[in-house]
């Protein structure tokens, strides 16, 4: 059987995901929810679109929606839960406090094995600092993304 393009695509982008640490399955809905017309997909639809089984649709949408990847929208007209994923939700997911819990809980690390500069701190204050950066960065990265992006349209 040939498989679409758009069908292609939502396979490779699970492979790409897998890569990074995604469950596949996760990264072929977030690859179909990229690409698919009309954006809004039900958990059926996405079901028949990529042939993955019904439990895996809905634990990936449960998953990709708590990380602010999906959103669950309303169809006028139609019955039941659909998904899309909105133009901005890698922002919303990148700028969320996922980075801040992460940092405080290296903090947590630090004051278990005795702070600072106890022996073996090193990886954890490296993490530590590491997340506080990307945590005071990552607004000003998007606010500058959107900023660009704005004078891209303005012009």
């Amino acid at each position: 059987m040939e498989l679409s393009a758009r069908r292609r695509y939502a396979e490779e982008a699970g492979v790409v995901l897998a890569g990074m640490g995604m469950p596949q399955a996760y990264g072929k809905l977030l690859g179909w929810l990229l690409i698919c017309d009309p954006a809004a997909q039900s958990g059926a639809e996405l079901v028949a679109a990529l042939g993955l089984a019904k439990g895996s649709v809905s634990a990936g949408l449960r998953t990709l929606e708590a990380s602010g990847l999906v959103r669950r929208v309303a169809m006028p007209g139609r019955r039941g839960s659909f998904y899309e994923m909105t133009p901005d939700a890698i922002m919303r997911a990148a700028g969320s406090e996922k980075f801040t819990q992460f940092r405080q809980l290296m903090d947590r690390g630090l004051e278990v094995v005795g702070g600072d500069h106890a022996p073996g701190a090193e990886r954890l204050r490296t993490t530590r600092d590491f997340y506080a950066f990307i945590e005071t960065e990552m607004p000003k990265l998007i606010q500058r993304f959107n900023d660009e992006q704005r004078g891209r349209s303005d012009g």
